[in-house]
């Protein structure tokens, strides 16, 4: 790392009206990498041209891949502000064979004597800001997967030394997969960790059916050895007929040494059905131990109160830390009606932390827009600007400044809440879903550079009519957009047979023929984007 040295103060004098600093660093894996970038920035500093390049460079990044709308100016400031923060943390595109070691809370950050967490791989990076990169850019996500797969071994080794099978990821990473957590009781008990890396492999491969990563990458190992540790972590349960997961840390790290974690236990059940669901599709065959533990798994639930325990023996009113039990609704996406969602968010509501990490009430929000209650969203995700510090828009862990700087997780949970909260985006195993609940004062939401099964997406919404255009168009596998209420299809490919229809004389398209640069558009509602019939497997 080479760097221009940041005086303490700078001074504009009497006579100047303005004046302009600039500051350089460079990061690289090598001395003469980092001397080279260095020596470039330095001969663009000279040249009066190294901001320029710059704002070029992001300009050609947001025709791409952005997210905007026609709303309060805050939010928009804090939309640009979180995805210029996680993509400056992510892979480069263009540089082939670039090892890349993962995302830390703080990204690039200090990592020192303690701070920001030493630079470690948390499940911030799987669960908060992974699904985010995933919906913009497949290939960054697939480096950080091949990052877990390269740290396999250590996970081995995890489970081995605490007496279990398969494989157990670190609650806190580096470059072996090993525990590197100062304090043992994170390492020994948030184990649902191993369960959000796997979850992360699942919506990958939904989202790009890449098998090479699978059958020859070393991802089908890891995802076996997952499965494996989850099973030899379950002890069965004679009086209530079920298997357990005891001796846990759930989420909410107020509690620890807990039975029956809701989240702890439903991501392991998530787990072992993935791995079961690739296991068929490779036509490998499944251990029945595997469906054997994930249909008998303890998930606590209160059939009195309609609504889910954090863990066994939780009594309604106890603090918690932070998103807990409402992650069962999203991410994991747990089969429940309504109305048990709903008493899940009323339920941990009031008892949360207030000051606690960012990335907690954009879930929250994300329950409530699930429920189309988008002001009371709106309510908690304005909780979280109090995370951010200006003038560069900057995330601290806590609400009250402490904990780690520049804090992508919450960055990614403030993304979550607009791209699958207002969106209503869900990765799921045959379609990518889109259910939009924007709040009163956002009139339109654009998303530009969603990927999916090849194909890169805009989707253009506001209150009336949504807009779905193709920007990437491969030649295979085509795809269709469908409405969940009236089941109509739109082709989103070329090829397709030109058709117009309408209902309510609303004019739904006028051109099914779809190439690069062509939309589709239809009064706002609820659907999904598919494999057309033909090329579905």
């Amino acid at each position: 790392m080479l760097w221009t040295p940041v005086p303490q103060a700078v001074t504009l004098h009497e006579e100047e009206q303005e004046r302009c600093w600039e500051f350089l660093t460079a990061v690289a894996e090598s001395e003469e990498e980092a001397k080279r970038s260095y020596s470039e920035g330095l001969a663009r500093v000279a040249a009066g041209s190294l901001h320029s390049s710059h704002t070029c460079a992001w300009a050609a990044l947001w025709q791409g891949c952005c997210v905007d709308l026609e709303g309060p100016l805050p939010l928009r400031q804090a939309l640009y502000g979180c995805l210029y923060y996680l993509l400056s943390a992510i892979p480069p595109q263009d540089t082939p064979g670039f090892l890349f070691h993962g995302i830390s809370p703080g990204g690039l950050s200090n990592g020192t004597r303690g701070e920001d967490y030493w630079g470690h791989i948390f499940w911030d990076q799987d669960t908060w800001m992974f699904p985010n990169i995933l919906l913009f850019y497949p290939e960054a996500a697939r480096a950080i997967l091949e990052y877990r797969i390269r740290t396999l071994k250590g996970a081995l080794l995890n489970a081995q030394e605490q007496g279990y099978e398969g494989a157990k990821f670190p609650w806190e990473s580096a470059a072996t997969g090993r525990e590197v957590c100062p304090e043992d009781i994170y390492g020994a008990q948030e184990i649902h960790i191993t369960g959000d890396v796997l979850m992360a492999f699942e919506q990958y491969y939904h989202t790009t059916q890449d098998q090479k990563l699978f059958r020859m990458d070393g991802g089908w190992e890891l995802v076996s050895s997952v499965a494996q540790y989850w099973c030899s972590r379950m002890v069965w349960s004679e009086e209530e007929q079920c298997y357990h997961i005891r001796g846990v840390m759930p989420p909410d790290e107020y509690h620890h040494q807990v039975d029956n974690s809701a989240y702890t236990n439903a991501v392991a059940q998530r787990s072992l059905n993935f791995a079961a669901s690739i296991a068929r599709d490779f036509l490998i065959p499944v251990p029945e131990e595997w469906v054997e533990c994930a249909k008998k798994v303890k998930v606590p639930f209160d059939a009195a109160r309609k609504y889910h325990p954090e863990y066994d023996g939780y009594s309604p009113g106890e603090p918690v830390k932070q998103a807990d039990v409402v992650l069962l609704g999203f991410p994991l996406m747990y089969p429940m009606s309504p109305e048990v969602r709903r008493n899940d968010l009323v339920m941990y509501e009031p008892v949360t932390e207030l000051s606690g990490p960012a990335m907690t009430w954009s879930m929250f929000a994300v329950g409530w827009l699930e429920l189309k209650e988008t002001q009371r969203a709106q309510g908690h995700l304005n909780k979280c600007y109090s995370n951010i510090t200006e003038p560069f828009k900057i995330w601290v862990e806590n609400s009250d400044g402490s904990g780690a700087v520049n804090f992508l997780t919450g960055m990614g949970g403030f993304l979550q809440a607009v791209l699958f909260g207002y969106a209503g985006f869900r990765i799921t195993k045959t379609n990518l879903r889109f259910d939009p609940a924007c709040p009163s004062d956002v009139s339109k939401l654009e998303v530009t550079g969603v990927s999916y099964l090849g194909s890169k997406l805009k989707f253009t919404i506001t209150k009336e009519e949504m807009r779905i255009g193709v920007t990437k168009c491969p030649l295979h596998p085509p795809l269709e957009a469908v409405l969940e209420k009236s089941g109509q299809r739109f082709p989103l490919h070329e090829g397709a047979t030109s058709t117009r229809w309408r209902e309510k004389a609303f004019l739904h398209f006028t051109h099914a023929v779809l190439i690069p640069g062509q939309s589709i558009s239809f009064p706002t509602a609820a659907g999904w984007i598919q494999r057309a019939p033909s090329e579905r497997l």
